[in-house]
């Protein structure tokens, strides 16, 4: 029973800082699916990542609030209803996620498993050899609680964005990805400086200060 109604006390902790939150007013006011699109809003203002005309790929996509910045970023002046632009795009958004994705206009959909070598080659598939301009993910695992097991499956991610990103980006493109603070996470800044010639950590206004998340940003890939 007291777990239960600890259980209880933290879920009605969460919903009150998620009704209060004020980028999830705005994300509502705004038509975004999550208030996660100004994490990516402001990672693009800081580092100025996307301009119209880009190819980006969308790791961890579901439900769409960082395709849906995307694409009204590559069609500004087209605002339409549900967050996302309408009518023609300029660039190419390419999303993936084992989970469902509601559609947004112009985004080409993957489900399935970013780990597995089917996956991995429709998404291949998808490029039709067309190098990338930003690789963005915002990909976690299911976490288990043990420390270990955990930041094992989180570098694994990193590490397969990391692979992918090497073999599909263009000299000057950039890997953003979600990271958390704990164990692992110096080895992950240490591969993205391994590969990449600038390195920043940022964590945007958006991410809750409770949170152990983080952001890391590679531009530019090191020659070989």
């Amino acid at each position: 029973m007291k777990v239960q109604t600890k259980s209880k006390k933290v879920n009605k902790a969460w919903l009150n800082d998620h009704v209060t939150d004020p980028f999830v007013k705005l994300a509502q006011k705004e038509g975004y699916r999550s208030r996660a699109a100004y994490k990516l809003k402001e990672l693009d203002e800081v580092f100025q990542l996307f301009r119209p005309g880009q190819v980006v790929v969308d790791l961890g996509a579901s439900p769409g609030a960082w395709s849906q910045y995307l694409r009204r970023r590559f069609a500004p002046k087209e605002a339409g209803v549900g967050g996302a632009a309408v009518g023609e795009l300029n660039g190419t958004i390419i999303a993936l996620d084992m989970l469902e994705f509601e559609p947004v206009e112009g985004v080409e959909f993957i489900q399935g498993d970013f780990r597995e070598a089917e996956v991995l080659a429709q998404l291949e598939a998808a490029l039709q050899a067309r190098p990338v301009d930003v690789v963005v993910s915002d990909m976690a695992p299911n976490l288990s609680g043990i420390s270990a097991t955990d930041a094992a499956r989180i570098e694994h991610l990193i590490e397969l964005a990391l692979d992918f990103s090497r073999q599909h980006l263009k000299p000057q493109g950039a890997l953003v990805a979600k990271v958390f603070h704990s164990a692992g996470y110096d080895q992950l800044v240490a591969a993205f400086k391994a590969q990449f010639v600038r390195v920043k950590v940022h964590k945007p206004k958006a991410s809750r200060d409770k949170s152990s998340e983080t952001f890391l940003v590679g531009i530019g890939l090191k020659k070989a």
